[in-house]
């Protein structure tokens, strides 16, 4: 019987294997050595498919941009500027969420990667076809990107200790309860992205009402 063929290695395959790594050691985890060896395969066979490690990663962060949900952006949507900008930032922010270790790759912004350029685009297109001016657009699109990926590159409230006996109210009278949020990092955080988000778009709203012409009078 003939023995059962290894799988050929593949972009895909790498960058599978490399985002399992991200996702679970982090960045540092990764090495052009050690993928081989996770793939079985020597390691000059990957320069087949990528020049060096960066491009790796920078695969591995193309990948995460693709998981972000863009039809709120499609000419035949029917949601205001309002609910699209909203609902991709909700999306794109569960995207890092997902991986976080890769949020300092792609918080540098997308390069040449093609799913981060695909972000990018349409953005600023959808906001440019509701009306913003070019250069607001993509002063919108590189906010929404600060504000989402510094959301995700740490948790609030996993930042305090849950031993009550940390904050002495003496010397922090108003952290009495902080020792909770530990607990409660999912809530904390998700609401205290929502409340961010929500006063972005609320403010871009008042800016927009700016650019309507002034009705001349009769």
């Amino acid at each position: 019987m003939a023995r059962p063929r290894k799988p050929l290695l593949s972009r895909e395959r790498i960058v599978a294997t490399a985002s399992t790594l991200v996702d679970s050691e982090g960045l540092a985890a990764v090495s052009t050595r050690r993928l081989a060896a996770e793939l079985g395969v020597s390691g000059p066979s990957l320069y087949n498919h990528f020049r060096n490690k960066d491009e790796i990663l920078d695969a591995v962060a193309d990948a995460v941009s693709a998981q972000i949900d863009l039809s709120m952006f499609d000419e035949n949507d029917v949601r205001d500027w309002r609910t699209a900008l909203h609902d991709w930032a909700v999306s794109y922010r569960s995207a890092l969420t997902d991986h976080p270790n890769i949020v300092p790759v792609l918080a540098q912004g997308p390069g040449r990667r093609p799913a981060g350029l695909r972000v990018a685009d349409a953005v600023f297109g959808a906001m440019v076809r509701a009306g913003w001016p070019a250069a607001q657009a993509t002063y919108i699109g590189a906010l929404m990107r600060y504000f989402i990926t510094g959301s995700a590159l740490g948790s609030f409230a996993r930042g305090f200790v849950d031993d009550e006996t940390a904050y002495d109210p003496a010397d922090y009278p108003h952290l009495g309860q902080a020792h909770l949020l530990a607990e409660r990092q999912q809530q904390v955080d998700e609401g205290a992205f929502e409340t961010g988000l929500r006063a972005l778009v609320d403010g871009l709203a008042l800016q927009y009402e700016t650019l309507r012409p002034v009705p001349r009078a009769g």
